[in-house]
Order: C-alpha cells, then sequence, then structure tokens
C-alpha cells in the first residue's frame, strides 16, 4: 500500500511524497464533498469516497503533526466547551421589513423608487427565504477560521466548531485549487438548516430507537448550532446556502446575481434564484416560487427580493435596522381551527392596550400555539369574535399567529360578547383613546405593568445606553423594590446592589458607575429615554434642537409643535398628555433634584443661531474625512438645522465630499448639486 502511495504523484522540489498524496486527498474529498453537497451531482460512489477518507484518516494517524484545520478529518474533532464566547461582526447584519401582499410590495418599490431614479431601471433579484439560522462565516487566506451566530447583529457567538461539522461548509476556498485565487479575507452571511428529507428521517430513526422526536426542522437546527460539544451537533444533518458577502479585501462585485456566481465558484452552495428586469417580473417570480413552496428541499416562509445593484442598495440607505435595498415577501400563512376561550389585555411600554386571545392549545407548523393577538379592541368587534368560539388561527409570516376571525356555523349560544375594560387591568385607572387611532392607551407612567419595559427602553442603547443593565437585572431591581420608577435608578449604590443574587462587589460599582456615567448623556437621547408615544429618535432630535431644555417642552403649546416637520395632531397630542400629566411631572422633578436635566449644547452656546445656520439644507455626505468620522458630520449638521439623505437629488443642496468618493459626486455633477469638501463646508458654517 505505501508503494503505491509513494508512487502516485510526483512532488516537486523533493517534497515528502506521502505529504503530497495527503494533500491530494482532501483536495480530492473536499472536492466529491462539493459534488455531493452543493450541486446535488456526485461522480464516485460512496465506496469510493469511504476509501478515500480512510486513506487520509490513516495518513493522519500516522502523521498526527500534519493534521490541519482545513483537512475534511477534522469537521468533528474538537473538544466540547464550557460557553460560547462572543464575536463582534465586521459589518452590521441587518433583518428585512417585511411585506404580505404585493400592495406591500408595491408601495415599498415606490417608496425607494421616490428616493433615488435609478430604481426605476432596476433588476431584481429574487430568492426563497429560508426558515433557518442566519450564521457569519469567516475566511482568511481561503481558510475558514471563525464562524458565528447574527446574534444582535452586532455580535454574536463563536460556534466554529459546530460549523466545522457541516459537509456542505468548505473549510478551504476554493474547492477547485486551480480556480482564482481567494480573498485575504472574506466574511460571508450564510442560512443554516435542515431540508426537509432529512429531518424527517432523522424522525424516523429517533421515533424507531423509542426517543423523542422533533417538532420542526428550524428549532432542531437552532439547537444543534448551539450545541457546546460538535460530536453532538455531527449528529444532526445540517446544511447551508450563502447569499451575501459581509466584506471582502480587493473583491469588486458590482450586483447581487455576481454576488452568488462569486459565492458558487468559491465552492459555498448558494440558493435557487432569480433575475427580474423589473418589479413586474419580480412579483411574476414571487407567484412562481409560492406555486413550488411545498415542493422545496427545506422550509420557506417567503421570498426575499433585492435590489441587484449593490451601490444602488447601499446609497438607498436604511430605516431602522432595515436595509432599503431589500424586501421580504412572506407566504401566507398556514390555518388551522381551534376554540377561543378566554381573551387576555397587555399592556404595552407606551401604555398600549393589546388584546390576545387564550386558545385550546394547536399545533400550527410544528409549532404548538395557544395565545394569539387579536391586534386590537376594534378588529374584535368587526370580527364579533366571542369568547367560546371556535376560531380561524394564522401564523403571520409562519411566526406569529393571530386570529382570522370565527367560524360562525359552529355557534352554539354559549359563546359570550367582548366588553373591552374601561380601565386599566393592572393599576385600574381609566384609559384614554386618540382621535383617529384604534388603539386604547393607560397614561399613567407610574403602572406597574410599563415599569420594567419602561426602564428597558430608558436604558437601552439608542437612549441613555447604560452598559450592562439587561433586562434581567432591571426585573431584579423592580422586584426587589430597590427601584419604584426610573429616578430610583440613579440613588442606587453598591450596597443596595450586593443584596442582589449575582451580584459581587466589582460588578456593583461597574453599575453604580454606568449609571452615573449616563447622567452625561445630550438632550435627545434623554427624550428618547422618556418613551413619550410617537417620539422616536429622529423627533426627540429636532424637540432637542427647537425647544433645548425640558422646561421649555413642558410648556409649548399645540401650536407650537405643529410647526415641527414630523409632528402631526396625535403625535403633539401624546406629547401634550404626557407633559400634563401629574405623575410624569413628579417624574421630571425628581429627575432634576438627582442632577439629570441635559440642554442642548449647541443651543445652549449659542441660541441665537443654534438650529437656524443650516436651516432649509439637505446634505448628502460621500468619501471618508480625516477629522470626522461621517456619522460625527451628520450629527453636527442636523445639530445646526440641516437635514442629511443617502441620496442625491435635485432638492440637495450641497454634497460634502470626502477622500475615496463613490458614484454619488458623479450623480451630482450630472444635477449642478454644489458640492463641498471639508473645508469649505467649515468655512460655510463660519459664514453662517
Amino acid at each position: 500500500m505505501k508503494e503505491a502511495i509513494i508512487g502516485y504523484m510526483e512532488t516537486p522540489n523533493g517534497a515528502n511524497p506521502i505529504y503530497a498524496r495527503l494533500l491530494d486527498l482532501r483536495n480530492q474529498i473536499n472536492y466529491h464533498n462539493y459534488r455531493y453537497h452543493v450541486l446535488d451531482a456526485p461522480i464516485i460512489s460512496d465506496a469510493e469516497y469511504d476509501r478515500l477518507v480512510i486513506e487520509l484518516n490513516r495518513i493522519e494517524t500516522e502523521n498526527p503533526e500534519w493534521i490541519s484545520p482545513d483537512s475534511p478529518s477534522r469537521r468533528a474533532g474538537a473538544a466540547p466547551l464550557e460557553k460560547f464566547s462572543k464575536v463582534r461582526h465586521p459589518a452590521s447584519i441587518l433583518s428585512l421589513a417585511n411585506a404580505f401582499d404585493d400592495a406591500g410590495v408595491m408601495g415599498w418599490y415606490e417608496r425607494i423608487r421616490r428616493l433615488d431614479e435609478r430604481v426605476e431601471a432596476a433588476s431584481f433579484v429574487v430568492e426563497p427565504k429560508i426558515d433557518g439560522l442566519t450564521v457569519v462565516l469567516h475566511y482568511d487566506h481561503g481558510l475558514f477560521v471563525r464562524g458565528a451566530t447574527r446574534g444582535d447583529g452586532e455580535i454574536g457567538e463563536d460556534i466554529t466548531n459546530n460549523l466545522r461539522t457541516i459537509q456542505a461548509l468548505p473549510l478551504r476556498i476554493p474547492v477547485n485549487p486551480d480556480d482564482q485565487t481567494p480573498p485575504i479575507n472574506l466574511v460571508v452571511r450564510c442560512e443554516a438548516f435542515i431540508r426537509l428529507n432529512d429531518f424527517n428521517d432523522l424522525n424516523q430513526r429517533l421515533a424507531e430507537a423509542g426517543e423523542k422526536t422533533y417538532q420542526n426542522p428550524r428549532n432542531t437546527a437552532a439547537g444543534a448550532l448551539r450545541q457546546l460539544d460538535p460530536t453532538l451537533t455531527a449528529q444532526r444533518p445540517l446544511t447551508i446556502l450563502a447569499y451575501a458577502i459581509v466584506s471582502a479585501d480587493g473583491v469588486k462585485i458590482i450586483s447581487q446575481w455576481e454576488t452568488l456566481r462569486y459565492l458558487l465558484a468559491m465552492g459555498f452552495p448558494v440558493p435557487e434564484a432569480t433575475l427580474c428586469n423589473n418589479i413586474d417580473e419580480t412579483l411574476t417570480a414571487y407567484k412562481t416560487l409560492l406555486e413550488r413552496r411545498d415542493r422545496l428541499e427545506f422550509e420557506a416562509d417567503g421570498a426575499v427580493i433585492k435590489v441587484n445593484n449593490l451601490d444602488l442598495a447601499s446609497d438607498l440607505g436604511y430605516v431602522g435596522k432595515d436595509p432599503r435595498g431589500a424586501l421580504a415577501y412572506k407566504f401566507p400563512a398556514r390555518e388551522v381551527t381551534t376554540k377561543l376561550l378566554e381573551i387576555g389585555v397587555n399592556v404595552g411600554r407606551t401604555g398600549v392596550l393589546t388584546p390576545y386571545a387564550k386558545l385550546d392549545p394547536v399545533e400550527i407548523g410544528g409549532v404548538i400555539v395557544k395565545q394569539a393577538t387579536l391586534h386590537n379592541f376594534d378588529y374584535i368587534a368587526e370580527k364579533d369574535i366571542r369568547v367560546g368560539d371556535y376560531i380561524l388561527i394564522k401564523r403571520a409570516g409562519d411566526v406569529i399567529p393571530y386570529v382570522i376571525g370565527p367560524i360562525i356555523e359552529r355557534r352554539n349560544g354559549e359563546e359570550n360578547k367582548y366588553v373591552p375594560p374601561n380601565k386599566c387591568p393592572v393599576c385600574e385607572q381609566p384609559v384614554e383613546h386618540f382621535d383617529g387611532e384604534v388603539a386604547w392607551f393607560c397614561v399613567n407612567a407610574a403602572c406597574p405593568a410599563q415599569l420594567i419595559r419602561n426602564i428597558e427602553h430608558f436604558v437601552s442603547k439608542g437612549a441613555m445606553n447604560i452598559v450592562g443593565l439587561g433586562i434581567k437585572i432591571v426585573e431584579q431591581l423592580v422586584e426587589s423594590g430597590l427601584v419604584k420608577d426610573i429616578v430610583d435608578l440613579y440613588l442606587l449604590d453598591e450596597r443596595s446592589l450586593l443584596t442582589l443574587e449575582g451580584f459581587a462587589e466589582k460588578k456593583a460599582r461597574n453599575l453604580v458607575d454606568a449609571i452615573a456615567a449616563s447622567k452625561g448623556m445630550p438632550l435627545d437621547r434623554f427624550i428618547t429615554a422618556l418613551g413619550i408615544r410617537g417620539v422616536g429618535e429622529v423627533l426627540a432630535r429636532d424637540l432637542a434642537i427647537y425647544y433645548y431644555n425640558l422646561d421649555a417642552i413642558v410648556k409649548t403649546t399645540r401650536e407650537e409643535l405643529l410647526t415641527l416637520e414630523g409632528v402631526g395632531p396625535n403625535i403633539a397630542q401624546g406629547i401634550l398628555d404626557w407633559f400634563s400629566q401629574p405623575v410624569n411631572l413628579q417624574l421630571l422633578r425628581k429627575f432634576k433634584q438627582a442632577g439629570i436635566w441635559p440642554v442642548e449644547a449647541n443651543r445652549a452656546e449659542n441660541p441665537s443661531s443654534a438650529g437656524k445656520i443650516l436651516d432649509g439644507m439637505t446634505f448628502v455626505i460621500t468619501g471618508s474625512f480625516t477629522s470626522h468620522s461621517r456619522e460625527e458630520l451628520s450629527a453636527l449638521i442636523e445639530s445646526m438645522g440641516g437635514k442629511v439623505t443617502n441620496s442625491v437629488s435635485k432638492k440637495t443642496s450641497y454634497l460634502l465630499v470626502g477622500e475615496n468618493p463613490g458614484t454619488k459626486l458623479e450623480k451630482a455633477r450630472e444635477l449642478g448639486v454644489t458640492t463641498l469638501n471639508q473645508d469649505a463646508f467649515e468655512q460655510l458654517i463660519k459664514a453662517g
């Protein structure tokens, strides 16, 4: 056998022929894995494949110093972990906005078309929306070195060893070593999942062995990837499909279609996609995919529509954490019938009363559903939904269950009409209703049902950003009685925190320091943190610039509020109501006594000019800058009354240009938009 190995191939420069055979075996096995798991087109028998693997294992056993991380033998070769470490993604791993019908898709299309005229001539790529788990793969010089969950979009969990067990995941790229050289660093976004046939086979084997079966492929895949022991993960038939490049050194790809072709050439399995020349073809592609839904090899809950031109998609920017250049068009949900046992009411963070159905438990798509949303009280009345009814249930986007309506034919006269509460079910204070809105509100900021959620919002990243104060600690603080309102956070000391489970001196000190540090947050973040109905980060910034302190907001009028952009009658009324409530005014007095009373800096320093220097001007920023980040420049412009948008149009006042500008500079020149470098921008501010 050894003679055969030696004579298999010539090795250059007198290299060890056995080592050369080892490299050849790895290449062969990786290639056949690619043919089998990615292309579904094997060219050798299972027996031939097994012989290659056996030979590789023998050589590596005899020469353990030659074992490397990219060897196919290392798929499940790691020791169990005690816990997962954290991984920061090189760029945000964003979610998608949803549409549930053609009208929703066309609404999205019209919005982005108005933002950028290039959309009208744009092509689109339609891909299946796989119901799996998002994972992020890192490659260094073509070698798979790290893999992580999506997490919160910024930081995920390191599941590298578990991902190595997935046969379809290439441990080294390109799979064919004769193909183009891979980038030095490549980060790829994928979906990990279990094919339906593999899932059914798995459950059959478990049932025959008398073991517990799994309810659905997605939860099974997610659970497998979060095993601390990779050998357990390897027992589950996981696979992946790659569909996006998060970052890549030296690779210039201009379209999503090209992205998929490039990933496939590197050796990644990619989803079957459709390139569409316009929005009408896109809708047709969705309908075709919907018709094939029950024949797909995986669970899919919709289609993902992507603007094909990546520069255009980037220029369209974001709404919150959702990119404007892509949309999830959800499939119609599955429906089931069950009995409505009771109607409960939840009180949300902003005081909204939301009814929900308590159900006779029923399975939908592998999930046992015991509750479902009823949207609002008007919905119950319009559908004439009664307690005791047999009702139809859907899972919106195959995720959130909701009540479609009653099956009237099954009524027997024992059903009871529902009467909405006129008092908050928690604090028993009267509820309020605003003209033109379906929601009813508890406007008592001291309502116990809202306190935990109010604090959670108050300390969040977009508000006061109190690091280390997560929801579990918030619950501890409220349940222990240490915090009875938000201001009590600033009265905490290390000694009181040490009475809580899980707190040692260092943890207590760090939390007290983090709370103290938040006192320096600017006014707009504080306004956001208050959680006033209808007031998000953008409006909070406008309020901070216009009023410059909370005393001025307390004294404002409806007429004055309505002069601000984005403030309609209901939002104005919501602001007035919040600042007129005695309990909320008492809260503000406590804040002032505790030393938390921020003032908008620019207005305070120069009240005569703040908010007016760039008033009425619209800016677009492109390129990089030496002294400021683009985010800092955006904040500066907005603090002086200007607006910052993502796309150049005829309405753009100035294009602020840094080093290495993109296509926005060409667009500005075409439209005759004035361009400014950083020096000219600073002169503009001074001149104002």
